[in-house]
């Protein structure tokens, strides 16, 4: 039996993958046609994701310019919720991303549309953005929609479908302040609407016999969360940056976030390096429990250890190396640059209210559960 349904782990590596697709670049310039060929690997809490991914872009003429994006996992799961309530599985996501950019004077409009498949949960996404270059391009606003149409189902249970609808609205301001400051803020709104919880994963609760037993979750049919955040680079004199950030989260399941990440970047010769560490901290929902007292004691139940209350820490390392310049020849008669990039982030993150049940201590004697793993990404970017 699978249990992570839409995983939080899968939809954070997609995530990642669709910003190396679409990009983040400002309003008055296409981005750079190129080629990147990525492979991920995620390995931590019984837990594998691995797979690779392919984006190609390319101009059509001044003003137009197309992207594609191919991205597979497959996942191997014998994680904490699998072997305290269900059977180990493996199972393999696909994931397709086709967006177009087009550039009239100062501004910049993108659209784009990716699709996902996978044995129990298939996503469907529409996205819109705007942005303006304003005053001498030192300032640049974006507007940005999203419009997500998701089917749920469980593996076993062919009668079984459920719709998710999801909204994304987004305004993002970016600002040069000096020669050597560039500053962002950014406000994102997402409303949910249809099945939010995962199918396979049961909450538990006391017997008044003593012990436990499971129960299937149920979730709100609704959430709508904003989120606010703030970036500075600063460029120092021998060509190196400092990055620092900072991100407020807030929903209507009562769960808050910070999030707080410092970064130093550090030109070399052909190299770059990168280091950065992130800290993140957040509330539980409000119909979380670890323990339920009894079988239905409140109307919305959950356990998912990603709703409860959680610190974790993430340090990253990250080296480029561009084995071809731009020093006025081409390779392949049109490559222009190449460059590979290596990343490794270690993340530790600590659960302050759910039990490792695998310990199979006495109820109020189990230890609380914390996670390691690593994350390694290795990708090639070719420009032409």
């Amino acid at each position: 039996m699978q249990l992570t349904g839409p995983g939080m782990l899968r939809r954070r590596l997609g995530i990642a993958c669709a910003i190396l697709a679409f990009g983040t670049g400002h309003a008055g310039v296409l981005p750079e046609d190129r080629t990147d060929a990525l492979y991920h690997l995620y390995d931590g809490g019984g837990v594998e994701i691995r797979g690779p991914s392919v984006l190609v872009r390319k101009k059509v003429g001044e003003s137009v310019s197309f992207v594609g994006n191919y991205y597979v996992d497959m996942i191997s799961s014998a994680s904490i919720d699998v072997v305290t309530t269900a059977s180990p599985y493996t199972e393999e996501r696909t994931q397709w991303s086709l967006g177009m950019d087009y550039l009239r004077g100062n501004t910049t409009m993108r659209v784009g549309y990716t699709t996902s498949e996978e044995s129990d949960f298939d996503a469907t996404t529409y996205a819109f953005s705007v942005s303006q270059d304003m005053f001498g391009d030192l300032t640049t606003l974006t507007l940005s929609y999203a419009l997500g149409d998701d089917l749920v189902r469980k593996s076993g249970d062919d009668t079984f479908e459920q719709p998710l609808d999801r909204q994304v609205y987004g305004v993002g301001l970016t600002q040069i302040l000096t020669r050597h400051l560039i500053a962002s803020l950014n406000v994102e709104t997402v409303t949910e609407e249809g099945f939010l919880n995962n199918p396979y994963r049961q909450v538990r609760f006391e017997l008044p016999s003593g012990g436990f037993d499971f129960e299937p979750e149920h979730y709100p049919n609704t959430r709508t969360s904003t989120a606010v955040g703030v970036r500075a680079r600063y460029f120092l004199p021998y060509r190196a940056a400092l990055e620092a950030e900072y991100r407020f989260f807030s929903d209507t399941w009562d769960i808050e976030s910070d999030t707080v990440a410092v970064s130093y970047i550090h030109p070399w010769g052909d190299w770059t390096f990168t280091g950065k560490y992130r800290w993140y901290d957040q509330t539980g929902a409000h119909f979380y429990r670890d323990l339920f007292a009894r079988s239905e004691e409140t109307n919305f139940r959950g356990r998912d250890k990603e709703l409860s209350p959680l610190t974790s820490n993430t340090v990253t390392l990250q080296a480029a190396y561009e084995f071809i310049n731009d020093d006025g020849f081409e390779v392949l008669g049109f490559i222009k640059r190449a460059k590979v990039t290596a990343s490794l982030s270690m993340l530790s993150a600590d659960y302050h209210d759910f039990s490792d049940l695998r310990a199979q201590a006495p109820i109020g004697e189990e230890p609380l559960y914390s996670l390691d793993a690593d994350i390694f990404q290795l990708y090639f970017s070719f420009f032409y």
